[in-house]
């Protein structure tokens, strides 16, 4: 697909009041996605970033003045927080495109799902790269940034996990903790718990996690004292607050979860700067969770928590249905910016979601209103007891 620029730019919401104008977000991208994917059978074949990107130009909403081509981390910017001999595997495994039976056993390269690929070290350090650029101009002044190339919170500090080879969630985070920030909220809002993020910012008092995601779904890692990662009372040293929901988790659940968890937790806690990562997997329509939001949902989330810090890093993470994650992440765009999201998009975004393909069942017969429109339908249903309690729990925690 190419980039269009042919749609006039929508106009924000309302203007900011006088005298709190603050600099336009900025949005970090790449065209290493275009080409780049972990392989024809794997639910990452898909184009992703890419997607956004064209449905942010097609609807007018990108303009270059605010696009920035995302830096690759180098590898001493990445062993900030991986290992250099993991590094270097992964710098080898793309240069030879294979992985020893060694390697392979340990830093899960060229397994678990984490496949040798063309662009295996680039395109990840790419993403972190991203972050941390954008980590950096939100310490610069820049109110508001997104990278949705970024938010792969499985990454291991010696090992590739859940699809992740970089953590550029924790090098973010990092990042603004080594500019001098000292209270950095960290929301998740994939159908995965955010596990490499918990266990690396383990007990630290300067950032407090707060992940929703489907309870019983993979990782379900053990943590040192024998509870369930993610579970709910896993608080990592009282750096993390978890909110595990069950199946079909709809709309009106994360509605009740958003006004009576994750909004006191970020006023009780005044961070400096919010870091989200926007997976779409726990949309309805993504093959890889259960869960039953619609993209508004997440929406709603991101427009509910973004001005209550100075700095906002937006990310990506999750996401498998190219339709879903395409809508939802140019969605963020929108909200990040103030413009409304119309009914039906332009015709030039219109033409960027006729032209995605998806060897999945689902993508075969694709509804009309992935074509047409950037909002699914609203995901309706009961607040259920099982929320309740979980919210209860991350509270009392």
């Amino acid at each position: 697909m190419t980039a269009m620029h042919d749609a006039s730019p929508l106009q924000p919401v309302a203007p900011k009041p006088a005298g709190q104008e603050a600099a336009a977000p900025r949005f970090i991208g790449s065209e290493i996605y275009r080409h780049s994917s972990y392989g024809a059978k794997h639910p990452l074949s898909i184009p992703r970033v890419s997607t956004c990107i064209d449905l942010c130009r097609a609807m007018g909403w990108l303009p270059d003045a605010v696009y920035h081509e995302s830096p690759r981390a180098t590898p001493a910017q990445l062993a900030r927080f991986h290992d250099p001999g993991y590094i270097a595997a992964v710098q080898a495994a793309e240069l030879t495109q294979r992985a020893s039976e060694d390697v392979r056993v340990r830093h899960d390269l060229g397994a678990r799902g984490n496949p040798v690929f063309p662009e295996v070290f680039r395109r990840p350090a790419t993403a972190a790269g991203g972050s941390i650029l954008a980590a950096r101009m939100l310490l610069a002044g820049a109110g508001k940034v997104h990278n949705p190339a970024g938010g792969t919170h499985h990454g291991r500090p010696d090992r590739a996990s859940g699809f992740c080879y970089f953590n550029d969630p924790v090098l973010a985070l990092l990042t603004l903790l080594d500019g001098g920030l000292t209270r950095v909220l960290y929301l998740d809002t994939d159908a995965h718990h955010a596990d490499g993020v918990q266990d690396a910012l383990h007990g630290d008092p300067r950032v407090l996690m707060i992940s929703v995601h489907e309870d019983g779904r993979w990782p379900m890692a053990a943590t040192a004292d024998g509870r369930v990662a993610g579970s709910a009372g896993d608080t990592a040293g009282g750096s993390a607050r978890n909110i595990p929901v069950p199946p079909d988790f709809n709309d009106d659940e994360m509605a009740f979860v958003l006004e009576a968890a994750i909004l006191p937790l970020i006023d009780g806690f005044e961070p400096e700067a919010i870091v989200i990562q926007g997976g779409s997997d726990a949309c309805a329509d993504d093959p890889l969770s259960r869960l039953g939001l619609s993209n508004a949902a997440l929406w709603r989330v991101v427009r509910s928590v973004m001005d209550l810090a100075p700095r906002t890093l937006m990310l990506g993470g999750g996401g498998y249905n190219p339709w879903s994650v395409g809508r939802t992440w140019a969605g963020f765009w929108a909200v990040l910016n103030g413009y409304p999201i119309p009914d039906r998009v332009t015709p030039a975004a219109e033409a960027v979601l006729r032209g995605l393909s998806w060897r999945h069942s689902r993508g075969r017969n694709p509804p009309e209103s992935w074509f047409t429109a950037l909002a699914d339908p609203p995901r309706r249903g009961p607040l259920r007891q099982a929320v309740r309690d979980a919210v209860a729990t991350a509270l009392a925690a």
